[in-house]
C-alpha cells in the first residue's frame, strides 16, 4: 500500500458536505446543458438551416462522450479523482464555447463532439466522489444533493432553453456553461483537497483504450449515418460494420491477454455489476431517446412551440428525481431495495403503453399526468443500481465500476436516439422541425406511437434485469474494501 492509498483520518459530516458541493456543479453542468438544448433544436435548424442534419448535434455528443467515459474511469483510478473531473471540465468547457460561437452546422456538430469529450467525465466522475466519500449505507443522505441539482436542472432546463431559443437567441443554452466551468475548477481545485486517496500506482492500458474509443465511436457513426448520410444496405455501412466488428473483437482479445487491462476482468464477472449495469443502461437510454424527442413530440404533433414544450416537459424531471430520491432514502432504510424500484418500474411501463396508445388523442393535461407517472416510475432505479455496484467492487475500482456503467448507458442511449431517429426525423421532415405538422400526419403520429412503444421496451429490459440482481445487503462501512 502506498501514500496516496493509505488510511486517512475519517471525514467529518461537514467536510463531506462540502466535498459533494464541489462536485454538484459538474453535475448541473452536464445536466442543464443536455435538457435545454432538446428544446432549442427546431430554433437551431431554422437559424443554420440543415434541419435534416440536427440528429448530428445529438448523435456527435453522445458518440465522443460514449467513448471518452470508460477511459476517465481508469484514468482517476491511476491518477485521482480531482485531475480527471478538472480534466472534463475543460474539455466540456472549450466545446460549448466553440458551439456558441459556430457559423454553421459543421462547427456546431464539431463542438458538441468536444463538449461530448468533456461530459464523459462530469456526472461519472462526480459519481465516483460520492462514492469515496461515503459507504454505500450511507450514500443515501448525500444522494439528495445530487437529486436536488438533477430535479432543479431538469425541471428548468427545458423551460429555459426553450426561452433563449424564442425570445433571445439559443447560442446562450452554450454560454451559459462559461461562468458555471470557471466555478467548477474553483470548487475541485480547493473543496476536493481532502478528498480521501485510492488510487494506486497502476499502468493506463494505452491500447485497450484506443481499442475500446476506435470500436465504440465506428459503431455508433454506423447508428447516426445509416439511413441518413448513406443507405443501411450501402457498402459503406457494411465496410464500417465490419471495422467496428474487428475493432470489438480486438478489444475483448485485449481483456483477456493485458497484464492490467482497462476493464478488470473480475469486474466483468461480477452479477451485480453486469446486471445492475444492464439495468441502469436500459433505463436511462429510455429516458435520454424521450428527453431528444418528446419536444419534438409536442411541437409536431400539439402545435406548441419551443418554449411552451419546455415547459411541459418539467414534470418528467421534476418526477424523476423526486422518486429517485424517495428511492435513494428507501434503499437505505430497508434490507430488501429492490423492491420498491421493481413495483415502479412496472408502472412506468404501464404509463408508456399508454402513451402509445394514445398518442394523438391525449389532452395536454393528459399528457402531463401521464408522463408525471412514467417519471416516477423510472426514478427509484438510477441511484439504486448505482449504489449496488459500488457495493459491489473495492474502492481503488469505484472510477472505472462507475465509468463502466455511465459508458454503457451512454451507449445504449445512443443506440435508442439512432434508432428512434430512423424513425421519427425521417417522418416528421424538415417542415414538421420548422413548426408545421408535417405533410403526412398520420405518418407521423404512427412514428411517435413506435417511439413510445420501444421506449417501453427498453424499460422492460431494465426491469428484467434487475430483477435478476443479486440483492447483496448494503455496506456500512470502508473498512477491507481496498
Amino acid at each position: 500500500m502506498n501514500a496516496s492509498s493509505a488510511p486517512s483520518r475519517p471525514l467529518t459530516h461537514r467536510e463531506t458536505l462540502w466535498i459533494v458541493f464541489g462536485v454538484l456543479i459538474p453535475v448541473l453542468m452536464a445536466s442543464l446543458d443536455q435538457a435545454m438544448l432538446t428544446a432549442a433544436l427546431p430554433s437551431i435548424g431554422r437559424e443554420l438551416g440543415e434541419a435534416q442534419n440536427l440528429f448530428w448535434i445529438v448523435a456527435a455528443y453522445l458518440l465522443t462522450m460514449t467513448a471518452a467515459t470508460p477511459l476517465y474511469g481508469k484514468f482517476a483510478d491511476i491518477k485521482g479523482r480531482p485531475i480527471t473531473l478538472s480534466v472534463a471540465i475543460v474539455m466540456f468547457m472549450t466545446g460549448a464555447i466553440a458551439a456558441a460561437l459556430a457559423p454553421n452546422m459543421m462547427t456546431l456538430i464539431l463542438a458538441r463532439a468536444i463538449q461530448g469529450i468533456g461530459s464523459g467525465g462530469l456526472i461519472s466522475m462526480s459519481m465516483t466522489v460520492l462514492g469515496d466519500v461515503a459507504t454505500p449505507k450511507e450514500r443515501a443522505r448525500y444522494y439528495t444533493y445530487f437529486s436536488l441539482v438533477y430535479t432543479s436542472s431538469g425541471a428548468n432546463g427545458p423551460a429555459l432553453g426553450g426561452f433563449f431559443a424564442e425570445y433571445l437567441n439559443w447560442r446562450f443554452v452554450f454560454w451559459v456553461t462559461v461562468p458555471l466551468g470557471i466555478l467548477a475548477l474553483i470548487c475541485v481545485a480547493t473543496l476536493l483537497r481532502k478528498l480521501p486517496r485510492h488510487e494506486r500506482p497502476r499502468k493506463m492500458d494505452l491500447p485497450g483504450a484506443f481499442l475500446i474509443v476506435a470500436a465504440s465511436s465506428t459503431f455508433m457513426f454506423v447508428l447516426t449515418a445509416g439511413g441518413k448520410t448513406w443507405a443501411w444496405a450501402s457498402w459503406q455501412i457494411a465496410t464500417l460494420l465490419g471495422v467496428s466488428a474487428m475493432f470489438w473483437c480486438m478489444f475483448f482479445w485485449r481483456l483477456t491477454h493485458a497484464p492490467e487491462p482497462l476493464i478488470p476482468l473480475g469486474m466483468l464477472r461480477n452479477q451485480i455489476v453486469r446486471t445492475s449495469t444492464i439495468a441502469n443502461a436500459s433505463g436511462w437510454g429510455a429516458i435520454i431517446a424521450m428527453n431528444v424527442y418528446l419536444p419534438l413530440y409536442l411541437q409536431v404533433i400539439h402545435g406548441m412551440s419551443p418554449a411552451q414544450s419546455g415547459l411541459y416537459l418539467m414534470v418528467v424531471m421534476v418526477t424523476i428525481n423526486s422518486a429517485a430520491l424517495v428511492g435513494a432514502q428507501v434503499a437505505a432504510r430497508v434490507e430488501h431495495y429492490k423492491r420498491f424500484p421493481l413495483i415502479t418500474l412496472a408502472i412506468s411501463i404501464l404509463a408508456l403503453l399508454y402513451m402509445a396508445w394514445r398518442v394523438e388523442a391525449m389532452s395536454p393535461l393528459e399528457f402531463e399526468i401521464v408522463l408525471a407517472i412514467m417519471g416516477v416510475g423510472f426514478g427509484p432505479l438510477a441511484p439504486v443500481t448505482t449504489v449496488a455496484t459500488q457495493n459491489a467492487v473495492k474502492l481503488n475500482e469505484m472510477g472505472t465500476a462507475t465509468s463502466v456503467m455511465s459508458f454503457t448507458r451512454s451507449l445504449f442511449g445512443s443506440i435508442l436516439v439512432a434508432a428512434l431517429g430512423a424513425i421519427v426525423l425521417h417522418t416528421v421532415s424538415g417542415a414538421g422541425l420548422a413548426g408545421a405538422l408535417g405533410a403526412d400526419r398520420a405518418a407521423a403520429v404512427e412514428a411517435f406511437r413506435w417511439l413510445f412503444i420501444v421506449t417501453a421496451g427498453a424499460v422492460t429490459i431494465a426491469f428484467v434485469s434487475f430483477w435478476m440482481m443479486e440483492e447483496k445487503p448494503l455496506l456500512s462501512s470502508n473498512e477491507g474494501r481496498m
